[in-house]
């Protein structure tokens, strides 16, 4: 039976490009890239490597500064390299979803804890970019209408590995949660749907209030991990 960390790695080979994107858009697709894939092989196999069930966390979709260029998601290359012990050359440029995630997941435990528990990926799962910017799938009307098919896909694929269905964290109590929301009163992938604040949201507008929202967060991983668990 392929491990957690196989099913991983496969899918993301797997994954493609979609065609007639609005105009300016572009995808990242950085597991293609066999550096950005060897990172990730790294990072998957060390917290991976078993078929013990986790709770999914979707964010929207990857940036070009985290996994767009370290292959996991909510992850730059420093802390790929000083909090998961994965050397790497790429640029250490920090990351404002990063530092937050990794300030939270220390403070439920620390990376081994929290990884044994949670599984993250993103809504859709590549990157966006429109004139060198990220762009989030639903940023206008005709990029998310295009990008449905390939997101309800991924969704079920999603479902193959070993997470629970009881329970998903939304990454974004917005526009994220919303869709993500539609999407799950249509196809049923899950039983529950916890919403969070993005974590850019909150460094960007909210850092004063930190670490009650790391306090939220913890709390609502413990909730979930408890309905997971519930019989």
């Amino acid at each position: 039976m392929p491990t957690f960390s196989q099913h991983i790695l496969s899918y993301h080979l797997q994954l493609s490009i979609p065609p007639n994107l609005p105009k300016g858009v572009s995808v990242m697709h950085p597991f293609l890239d066999e550096s950005v894939h060897n990172l990730s092989a790294q990072f998957y196999g060390k917290y991976y490597a078993d078929n013990k069930q986790r709770i999914l966390i979707l964010g929207i979709n990857p940036g070009r500064f985290g996994a767009g260029v370290t292959g996991v998601p909510f992850t730059d290359p420093a802390r790929l390299e000083q909090i998961t012990g994965i050397k790497n050359t790429l640029i250490k440029r920090p990351e404002l979803s990063a530092e937050f995630m990794y300030s939270m997941i220390a403070g439920y435990g620390g990376a081994k804890k929290f990884y044994q528990h949670f599984y993250i990926n993103s809504v859709y799962p590549l990157g966006l970019l429109q004139y060198g910017k990220n762009r989030n799938y639903y940023d206008s009307p005709l990029l998310r209408k295009s990008l449905q098919p390939y997101i309800i896909d991924h969704l079920r694929a999603q479902k193959q590995f070993p997470i629970t269905d009881k329970v998903v964290i939304c990454l974004g109590e917005g526009a994220n949660f919303k869709f993500l929301q539609q999407l799950n009163n249509e196809y049923h992938f899950f039983e529950n749907i916890f919403p969070l604040p993005h974590p850019r949201y909150i460094l960007q507008y909210k850092r004063k209030q930190l670490e009650d929202y790391k306090k939220r967060y913890v709390e609502v991983l413990k909730q979930s991990k408890a309905m997971a668990d519930s019989k």
